[in-house]
């Protein structure tokens, strides 16, 4: 009982920060803004993203990079959904628009989370594009605010979730391809 009161106490400012961000924002909307906001949020659907990494593949290949980032965005981007989906159907956050459904709850924001696992993974490939890589993220981040879809807490949370298994899937990944051989010894890169 006293953890669930400590939770509550430390999750009541949040909230407060929350409505005031919504309300500041929605505030602020502006018909020339809604097509470009539309669009950013476009970018985290799983058709922009297969065909982004398509892309990312193309370039990598060409350049002798191979199939290395694609392999690292699909396995982080495949544990980032995993862990936002299920955190979606554990805790049920309704969205600032007001939809209820459990399936398609607010919290955590999984926009957020591929936007920012994939800058991690894109900036890690190519240090120069960092800026560009993480100004997309966040502007795929605000698209949800602006469009009423997630609070602040919403999107910060997915953004810690999509950069945080973005570098686990780099430190785990190198360890997979390593194989045991006989007598103890490790090969592989």
């Amino acid at each position: 009982m006293k953890l669930l009161m400590l939770a509550l106490a430390l999750l009541s400012p949040i909230e407060s920060l929350d409505w005031t961000v919504v309300r500041a924002v929605q505030g602020a909307r502006r018909p020339a803004l809604e097509g470009v906001m539309h669009e950013a949020t476009a970018f985290g659907r799983p058709a922009v993203v297969a065909g982004g990494l398509a892309i990312v593949l193309a370039v990598d290949l060409a350049s002798g990079g191979g199939w290395s980032t694609v392999r690292l965005a699909a396995v982080a981007l495949a544990g980032t959904n995993v862990v936002v989906e299920g955190l979606k159907r554990a805790i049920g956050r309704t969205r600032p628009d007001g939809e209820r459904r459990r399936s398609n709850s607010s919290f955590p924001s999984s926009h957020a989370a591929n936007a920012f696992g994939l800058a991690w993974v894109l900036g890690a490939r190519w240090r120069r594009g960092i800026p560009f890589f993480f100004a997309l993220a966040l502007l795929v981040a605000f698209s949800r605010l602006y469009l009423n879809r997630h609070f602040l807490s919403d999107v910060v949370a997915g953004a810690a979730i999509g950069m945080a298994i973005s570098w686990a899937a780099a430190r785990w990944l190198p360890l997979r391809r390593r194989t045991v051989e006989p007598g103890g010894a490790t090969s592989g890169p």
